[in-house]
């Protein structure tokens, strides 16, 4: 684990952010906040696809402006996250394909670029990012309907 900050930052060409430690290894990295609420500018990690604490960061002070930068837009545009309620339609069970979902913030279409958009968190959420970059989540996958549970099946 890194706590120095003696790390790079970076947006790979598929936007996503990737960090290179002082061993020259990169990964990608997501940014998490300890006290999202209570302390949002303290205590963040960032973690791999795997959920492996990659650096640790006492306060968004301590990283230079570009590296602040990079962590608050990744913050961000994680933060901004709909709960998908329903999966009304998908125009095709190939990829890319537009969905049609109800989020608890209304209805709205999403595109999947393909199947590695969606991403399992711990059993039983799930993770979907779409075209745009926002992020739905859907907190129980066997809580949804039968009918959003049969189209979801078929892209896991």
């Amino acid at each position: 684990m890194n706590t120095t900050h003696d790390f790079c930052l970076h947006r790979d060409s598929f936007g996503k952010l990737i960090f290179t430690g002082s061993n020259g290894e990169a990964h990608e990295a997501v940014p998490v906040r300890a006290f999202p609420i209570g302390a949002p500018d303290s205590g963040i990690a960032l973690v791999d696809a795997h959920g492996h604490e990659l650096a640790w960061i006492d306060t968004l002070a301590d990283l230079d402006a570009e590296r602040r930068q990079l962590v608050e837009s990744e913050l961000a545009s994680r933060e901004f996250m709909p709960v998908i309620e329903r999966i009304v339609d998908v125009s095709g069970f190939a990829t890319p394909s537009t969905w049609t979902i109800i989020t608890n913030r209304g209805e709205t279409k999403l595109i999947l670029k393909g199947e590695e958009d969606i991403r399992r968190l711990a059993a039983p959420a799930l993770l979907i990012a779409d075209s745009n970059g926002i992020q739905y989540l859907i907190r129980d996958r066997g809580a949804l309907d039968a009918h959003s549970r049969k189209i979801l099946d078929r892209f896991l």
